[in-house]
């Protein structure tokens, strides 16, 4: 289980330097084209040890390397950016985490929250937030 002091520090990195998006795209599939949830959740910055430490405290996400475009204003390069980013259910998972401590995202921890509580509602299929945390754990 993750640590409170943990959970708060995740929350405040991602209220100043991470995005979450909860939309719909259309997405051309074989039989037609249809509106698809997008529901991910990202912290990009150049610090590549605090992404990590993230990466293992939730258990969950990606850790990549941004790619860098072009030079500053001045002629030197860019520093190297990594992005921490998770999608979907472990974008739930995260939400339900940092919720307690977030200010600045907090209305759309909230969309994706009650995304799946009113999943869980409609559909029989979803797995209930307690269960998935026990699934991470003994991973």
């Amino acid at each position: 289980m993750i640590r409170e002091s943990d959970a708060s520090y995740i929350a405040g990195l991602f209220d100043g330097e991470g995005s979450i998006q909860y939309k719909k795209y259309p997405e051309k599939k074989r039989s037609g084209t249809y509106n698809c949830w997008r529901i991910v959740m990202e912290i990009t910055m150049t610090d590549r040890s605090v992404l990590l430490w993230i990466l293992e405290v939730l258990g969950c996400g990606t850790l990549t390397k941004k790619p860098r475009k072009g030079l500053r204003k001045d002629g030197t390069k860019y520093l190297t950016q990594w992005r921490w980013r998770c999608s979907f259910r472990d974008a739930y998972y995260v939400c339900c985490l940092i919720f307690p401590h977030a200010h600045t995202k907090l209305p759309k921890i909230q969309q994706v929250i009650e995304h799946y509580a009113r999943k869980k509602l409609e559909e029989n299929n979803v797995v209930d937030f307690e269960h998935y945390k026990m699934k991470k754990e003994q991973k």
